[in-house]
């Protein structure tokens, strides 16, 4: 993943007011435990008007589905349904020419209450003058024991030694 990509990511989100919460490895490395990671992992809020805004971002800046998908399919929850049920669909991946090294997986969930966690997620700087919102450490961790995969289990484990040590 390319900082520099990020960046442009943030950005033209930012600009036409999508409600995203960066969650996955980015999360991670902004709870303090710095770790590789090589793709922007993100929830937004799964209603028309914010796909719409996000797919329409997002192409502004290169990146496009990789999977044929449109906005009003991606905002419809019954289509959203019928691919986790039927091809076990858990985010909907973005590439982009210009930001090769740096994917985006959004997932095609709000794997919590968005509402809520918009509200208390916390802001943090990524570049001068932008800023994100990075799903708080709790629901962060709540989110991957529910993955359960090895990466997430190491995760857990730093995070917690790390914020165990500093009291927070």
């Amino acid at each position: 993943m390319k900082v520099a990509s990020f960046e442009a990511i943030v950005r033209a989100l930012n600009e036409v007011e999508v409600r995203f919460i960066v969650v996955g490895g980015i999360a991670v490395i902004s709870h303090g435990y710095n770790r590789m990671t090589e793709d922007v992992d993100l929830v937004i809020q799964l209603v028309e008007e914010q796909v719409v805004k996000t797919f329409a971002a997002l192409s502004t800046i290169g990146y496009l589905p990789r999977v044929p998908v449109l906005p009003e399919q991606f905002a419809d929850a019954t289509v959203r349904k019928s691919w986790i049920e039927e091809k076990g669909m858990k985010v909907l991946n973005f590439h982009s020419d210009l930001h090769r090294e740096t994917p985006i997986d959004i997932f095609v969930t709000e794997p919590f209450s968005f509402e809520t966690e918009y509200e208390h997620a916390q802001a943090h700087e990524v570049g001068p003058g932008l800023a994100t919102r990075v799903l708080r450490m709790p629901t962060l961790i709540s989110l991957k024991k529910e993955a359960g995969r090895p990466h997430d289990l190491v995760d857990i484990d730093e995070l917690e030694k790390i914020h165990r040590l500093d009291g927070t």
